[in-house]
C-alpha cells in the first residue's frame, strides 16, 4: 500500500528541486565570472570617439589575413588590395581560446617569403587570434580572427 502524498512530502519535493536549480545556477555564474578575460577597452566613451576614423583608416588599406595552422606552426598571409603581400612595419597577436584566458599565448612570428610564421602548439578546437598590426605608414590594423584546429 503506498503511503498518502503529505503536505510535508510536498514541501521536501519543492525545496529539494529549488535547492538543485539554485546551485547550478550559482555553479554555472562561477564559471562565468571566473574564466571572463575582460574588458576590450579601458573606456568605452572615448573609443567610440575614434572608431569610424581608425575603421576607415583600416579599410582603405584593403588587408585580407589568411590564417593557416600546421605541422605546431602558425602562418598569417596578409594581402592588400593588389593582391601583393602587405606591407607590415609591425605584428604582433594573442592567440586564445574564445571561452578562456588559460591557454593565451603571445607567439614571435617570423617573416618568411611573405608569410608571417610562429612556432606554436595549439590543442584541437576553436581559437581567436587577436592581430594588431601597423603598415608602414604608419596605419593600425586590428582584426579578431576565428581559427579551428582540427584534431
Amino acid at each position: 500500500m503506498a503511503k498518502p502524498l503529505t503536505g510535508r512530502k510536498v514541501l521536501m519535493i519543492a525545496v529539494g528541486a529549488f535547492g538543485v536549480i539554485i546551485t547550478v545556477n550559482l555553479v554555472m555564474a562561477w564559471n562565468a565570472v571566473s574564466t571572463f578575460p575582460g574588458l576590450e577597452v579601458k573606456n568605452s566613451y572615448v573609443a567610440s570617439q575614434v572608431f569610424d576614423k581608425n575603421r576607415a583608416a583600416q579599410e582603405a588599406l584593403g588587408w585580407v589575413v589568411e590564417p593557416e595552422y600546421s605541422d605546431g606552426k602558425l602562418s598569417l598571409v596578409i594581402r592588400d588590395k593588389s593582391g601583393l603581400p602587405a606591407k607590415v612595419a609591425s605584428l604582433k597577436a594573442l592567440v586564445g581560446r574564445t571561452t578562456h584566458v588559460r591557454d593565451d599565448v603571445t607567439p614571435k612570428f617570423n617573416y618568411v617569403g611573405g608569410i608571417f610564421v610562429a612556432p606554436l602548439a595549439l590543442a584541437p578546437g576553436a581559437w581567436l587570434i587577436h592581430l594588431d598590426a601597423e603598415a608602414a605608414d604608419g596605419t593600425q590594423f586590428s582584426q579578431r580572427i576565428d581559427l579551428f584546429v582540427k584534431g
